[in-house]
């Protein structure tokens, strides 16, 4: 399971020019699920999300997390984190999960954010939606539960 976390002072998801999930400050999560994963990546995975410490205190110093600030998250599924691009020039999506997997384990994803106490509004599931944010910093880390950085 991979996920794009970007730090924001707010986002926002529209599907056929509606509104469907708005936060203010907290964390835009691109996420994409893989073939592989299970119920303890969806686990690792909302978990580092919630207790990275990516939001400044008192004095400057990146020491909070999105649960510390009471902040938000704004979670959207996206199959294309998992693309191939190392040969030719489309890229290959064959690791990404089957939608009904994917469907499964995306939403277990933002019940655990949520069961953390955390306000979670999210995109549409295999919908076409244009994302809109404000990232602070800007502050953008990639996070996978199959390998370290």
């Amino acid at each position: 399971m991979r996920a794009v976390l970007q730090r924001v002072s707010s986002a926002s998801v529209e599907v056929d020019g509606k509104t469907v999930g708005a936060i203010g400050q907290g964390l835009m999560i691109l996420l994409g699920v893989e073939q592989k994963d299970t119920a303890q990546d969806a686990r690792y995975l909302a978990e580092k999300s919630a207790q990275l410490r990516i939001f400044e205190d008192d004095a400057g110093k990146m020491n909070l997390s999105v649960e510390d600030i009471g902040g938000e998250i704004l979670v959207v599924s996206q199959f294309t984190l998992l693309a191939d691009c190392r040969k030719g020039r489309r890229p290959g999506f064959s690791r990404a999960a089957l939608p009904q997997s994917a469907d499964a384990l995306y939403r277990q994803f933002v019940e655990l954010l949520r069961d953390r106490g955390l306000k979670v509004a999210t995109g549409i599931f295999q919908a076409e939606m244009n994302v809109h944010l404000t990232n602070m910093g800007p502050v953008t880390l990639l996070l996978d539960s199959h390998k370290e950085f």
